[in-house]
C-alpha cells in the first residue's frame, strides 16, 4: 500500500526539483525521485533519500519502479528538453507505444500522453507548483523600475504574439524589439531566443514576452525564469521582461528581482 506521506518525483534539469524536495520535506513528505540520466543534476543524490536513474524513453520503466515504491501520486518538476527526447536511445516498447498513438510529437502531446499511461497504471499526476505557490508572482511590476512607454508597448506586442504562439502550441516566448517581432520560441527556450535576437538587432535593445501557453497543464509544464534569465538578459541587452502571473515560477525570486534592479532591468507580470 502507498504511504500518504511519499509521493514521486520525475525529476528533470534546473534547480525545479530541488524546490520541490525542500518544499515537500518541511511538509513531512518523503519523495521517491525518479531522475532523468539526460538532464538531471547529480546532486540530487543529496537531496532526496530514495533516487532511481532512468533514461528518457524508459518509460515501462518508471512504471514499475513507482509501483515498485507503492507510489500512486507524482509530480514532474523540471524541464525535459524537446529535443533530447529525439536525441536520447531507443525507447523501450511502452514508450514506442504511446510514441506510434501520437499524431503530433510536441512537447504538450508527448508529455501529456505519458500523464495518461500513468493516470492508467494508477498513478496520478499532481501539478508540479502544489508545493510552491509563494513563487508564483501576482499581477504588477515586480522590480523597482516600471517598464518605460516604449518597452511597454513592446510588451503588449510581444503580449499578443506570444498569446497567438501558445494558441498554437509552438513555444512561450517572443523577442521584440521598436514594435518589430525578433524571434519565436519553438524547442530552444527562452535563453536560446534572446541569444539568437541579439545577434540580429545590431545592439538595440530588446524586450521579452514569456506566458504560459493557453492549454498549458501545470501538471509537468511551468514557465520558469530564474538567476540565469537575468543573467543572459544583461549579456542580450534586453531590457525588459513580461511573465505570467499565476502562472510563471520564479527560481530564487528575492536575488533574481534584486540583480534586475541592479541592472535596471523592468519586471512585470501580466494576466
Amino acid at each position: 500500500m502507498a504511504s500518504s506521506n511519499r509521493i514521486g518525483l520525475i525529476a528533470g534539469n534546473g534547480k525545479f526539483p530541488f524546490l520541490v524536495l525542500e518544499a515537500a520535506r518541511s511538509q513531512g513528505i518523503e519523495m521517491v525521485v525518479a531522475a532523468v540520466k539526460e538532464e538531471t543534476s547529480p546532486d540530487i543524490e543529496q537531496h532526496a533519500k530514495t533516487v532511481h536513474w532512468l533514461s528518457l524513453g524508459q518509460l515501462g520503466k518508471l512504471i514499475k519502479t513507482f509501483k515498485a515504491e507503492g507510489i500512486t501520486q507524482a509530480i514532474m518538476a523540471g524541464q525535459v528538453k524537446h529535443k533530447q527526447i529525439f536525441s536520447s536511445g531507443i525507447p523501450d516498447l511502452k514508450m514506442m507505444q504511446l510514441l506510434a498513438s501520437l499524431a503530433t510529437k510536441n512537447t504538450d502531446s508527448l508529455i501529456g500522453a505519458v500523464a495518461r499511461v500513468l493516470e492508467q497504471e494508477g498513478i496520478h499526476l499532481m501539478e508540479s507548483t502544489v508545493f510552491l505557490r509563494p513563487l508564483l508572482p501576482e499581477p504588477g511590476v515586480l522590480t523597482k523600475r516600471k517598464p518605460s512607454e516604449d518597452e511597454q508597448r513592446d510588451l503588449d506586442y510581444g503580449y499578443s504574439l506570444a498569446r497567438e504562439l501558445g494558441r498554437l502550441d509552438v513555444g512561450q516566448s517572443v523577442a521584440v524589439t521598436d514594435g518589430a517581432c525578433v524571434a519565436l520560441e519553438a524547442m530552444e527556450g527562452t535563453d536560446a531566443i534572446m541569444e539568437r535576437a541579439a545577434t540580429l538587432v545590431n545592439g538595440r535593445p530588446l524586450r521579452i514576452v514569456k506566458l504560459a501557453k493557453p492549454k498549458q497543464d501545470l501538471r509537468f509544464d511551468v514557465p520558469a525564469v530564474g538567476l540565469r534569465t537575468i543573467e543572459t538578459m544583461v549579456r542580450c541587452g534586453v531590457t525588459a521582461i513580461a511573465i505570467e502571473a499565476r502562472k510563471t515560477l520564479m527560481m530564487d525570486r528575492g536575488e533574481m528581482i534584486a540583480r534586475a534592479d541592479a541592472a535596471n532591468i523592468a519586471i512585470v507580470a501580466v494576466e
